[in-house]
Parts: structure tokens; sequence; C-alpha cells
């Protein structure tokens, strides 16, 4: 059985890095590749209910620590639901945020550092790290409006709130930029950074990173 490949996506809300993992997720299936795409918070039954407590601006905001769990308990049920059992059946595996998003916004955004998110990580993830991550830092203040916009639009669309994380200020979000950022710069092998491009120019920019590693583990 082939080997499975885990690419994961991070970025700000509004980078355009969901966009970019359905890209590469169509482009896959087209060529015959066997593809799991999932998404954290959520992608399990119990991971969309814990995405409810976290991102509804309506309920009760957590305390940093609880909202560190969360993400956690959210992430535990993930992998050993979906994300391993997919790459021992040889899938790639596509996810929207994993672990540095957690290292990113409640490590760097909500200053708990980022020892305590790599120690659960290793407790609670089994040390289970992306073979490729790719980073999407387009333009900090038009990542931060697209994002505000996007979601205001599907609150009235849908009536799902998802506005809790993009109600923070401004100060916030360029903590969580510079963590990012300071991933990337700590994991040169893993993370590759994408700055700013039309959709078709970073989705071709992905691919061209993509195409190595599929070669690698496919033979």
């Amino acid at each position: 059985m082939p080997a499975g490949l885990f690419l994961t996506f991070e970025g700000l809300d509004g980078s355009g890095k969901s966009t970019q993992c359905r890209l590469l997720r169509d482009r896959l299936a087209a060529r015959g590749y066997p593809v799991t795409a999932t998404r954290q918070p959520g992608g399990t039954r119990m991971g969309d209910s814990i995405r409810g407590l976290l991102l509804d601006s309506r309920k009760e905001s957590p305390s940093p620590h609880t909202e560190l769990a969360l993400m956690f308990a959210d992430r535990a049920q993930a992998v050993s639901e979906v994300i391993r059992p997919a790459l021992e059946e040889g899938h790639i595996v596509l996810c929207d945020r994993f672990t540095d998003s957690t290292e990113a916004y409640q490590g760097g955004g909500r200053r708990l550092g980022s020892r305590i998110v790599l120690e659960l990580h290793g407790l609670l993830c089994g040390g289970l790290q992306p073979d490729l991550t790719l980073l999407l830092l387009p333009d900090f203040d038009r990542c931060l409006a697209r994002a505000r916009q996007r979601n205001a639009r599907a609150a009235g669309a849908t009536g799902q709130d998802e506005n809790r994380f993009e109600a923070e200020d401004s100060a916030f979000f360029r903590r969580v930029f510079e963590a990012y950022r300071e991933i990337a710069r700590r994991e040169p092998g893993r993370v590759v950074e994408f700055g700013e491009g039309s959709i078709e120019e970073i989705h071709r920019r992905i691919a061209e990173t993509v195409e190595p590693r599929l070669a690698a583990v496919r033979g």
C-alpha cells in the first residue's frame, strides 16, 4: 500500500487558504489520487459541535486556556477518526488548519506561548506532523477585511455565526500574523509561505510545490 501524505493549509481567515485547499483537492482527485479533505475545528460530528462553541460570537467566550483545550479536543478526535485512518489507507490528506493555527492564534494571539501548544500536541496528537504546510500570508489589512466581510455575508445568508475571532482587534491578528511567520522561520523544510497573487497564480505555485512531494511518496 502506498504511503499517505499529510498536507495542511494555514493562514489568517481571509487569506484564501480554504479556496486553495478546495482547488488542490479537485486537482488531485481529477488525477486519480485518493484524497481526504477535512478542516479544523470540525471535520467530525464531535468536532462540528466544538466548532460552534469556539467560533459563534453569540455564545459565551471561553477563557484562553479553555479555548486551547477545546481546540485540542477537536484535533485529537480528528486525528483518531479521520486523519490517521486516511493516511494508513494511503490517502493524501488535506487539512484546512492544524496545530500551527493553534500556535498562532492561542499561542500568539492569546499570548499563551508556543511551549504549551507544542506539549499538548505531542501528548494528544502523538506528535503527528504534516509532511508539508502551505502558509498563505497575503497583505495583512486586505486579508482581515475580507474575512470580516465574508463572515458577515455568511451569517446573513445561513444564519450561522462564526465571527468570534473576527471581532478581535487588529493587534490580536498582528500577533497571529507574526506567530505564523516565526513558525515558517523555525521550520523552513516543512512550511512554505505564499504572499500576494491571484487565486490562479497561488494555485499554480502550490501545485508546483506539492508535485515533488507526490512524486516522492508515489515513487
